[in-house]
């Protein structure tokens, strides 16, 4: 079953809104002890969690937006169990970050595992609609 682990840079609750969509183990960065942690050293402690990532700090992760995958923590990774990506404007408080967070999970499902897949949840301004992309991390499943 998935779990998702919230980045610091997110609020804490966006754990309740997973939970409250059937992933009672998801848990935030801090609740476990690793704020202020190198996104290296986030990554090895979510890769060896089979944690599904979320986060802001998308090009950190996934690499630039032009090509996913060429640069960021997740570019030598064979395997992971996902990443979400909520991208938008600086000051984009609690309401709001559910609110993508949601529109992340309704994209989701239901589904047991999420292997290799990014959802991506784009708000341009903050008072705005935003777009829902999901595509595989890399391009092909490893062999």
């Amino acid at each position: 079953m998935l779990k998702f682990l919230i980045d610091e840079c997110l609020s804490p609750d966006l754990v309740a809104v997973a939970v409250g969509a059937g992933f009672p183990e998801s848990s935030h960065v801090t609740w476990l002890g690793k704020a202020g942690w190198k996104d290296w050293e986030l990554k090895t402690f979510i890769l060896n969690g089979d944690w599904t990532f979320v986060t802001r700090n998308s090009a950190d992760f996934r690499g630039p937006a032009e090509s996913p995958g060429t640069k960021g923590q997740y570019a030598d990774v064979p395997i992971h169990a996902g990443l979400v990506c909520l991208n938008g404007p600086d000051g984009m408080r609690s309401p709001l970050q559910r609110e993508l967070f949601q529109a992340a999970l309704e994209e989701i499902g239901s589904a047991e595992h999420f292997i290799n897949e990014v959802i991506e949840v784009d708000l341009e301004e903050l008072d705005g609609d935003f777009t829902v992309r999901r595509y595989n991390l890399p391009d092909e499943a490893p062999e």
